[in-house]
């Protein structure tokens, strides 16, 4: 199987807003270890925080997280002031589309943003919206092996 992400870059940063909101792009979803945050490190960096607060101005902001380890989640709830939805068991849609659903959000005007093609990426096309793949946020501190992972996850990418 190949998923296609609309856009594969480097990180959150790289991501163009502008693009986004001249194809009528209105929401972005991100995924949160490792695209937003440095895998359960359950805070965000203030280069994190000075990005979302910019994005913020144009955009619905929301995260959907497979996480559902409590401690956790209580974490990450405290320092983020945008909705989190938790134990989304990506690549299933379900819990997703009922998140979309409670905040009005419509797939063709949603982008689903994550590091992780066969999680993140295939949740977002299993919703109807736009995807972006990026690298993690932590890409140059990640262990060998993790990286390793994520090279062979990522040969499930057609890049054509």
């Amino acid at each position: 199987m190949f998923i296609k992400p609309d856009y594969d870059l480097e990180n959150i940063y790289a991501i163009d807003l502008e693009d986004l909101k001249s194809q009528g792009i209105t929401a972005l979803l991100f995924d949160l270890d490792s695209t937003l945050m440095g895998s359960k490190t359950g805070c965000y960096t203030k280069e994190t925080l000075d990005w979302l607060e910019k994005v913020r101005k144009d955009f619905f902001v929301g995260v959907v997280s497979n996480n559902n380890n409590p401690a956790y989640i209580e974490k990450v709830t405290a320092c983020s002031d945008f909705p989190v939805v938790f134990s989304a068991h990506k690549p299933d849609a379900k819990v997703a589309r009922i998140f979309m659903d409670e905040y009005g959000l419509k797939s063709e005007t949603t982008c689903f943003v994550g590091d992780r093609p066969l999680t993140d990426i295939l949740c977002g096309k299993n919703l109807g919206c736009t995807t972006i793949l990026v690298d993690s946020i932590t890409a140059e501190k990640e262990r060998p092996i993790v990286r390793f992972v994520r090279f062979l996850e990522r040969l499930s990418i057609k890049k054509y």
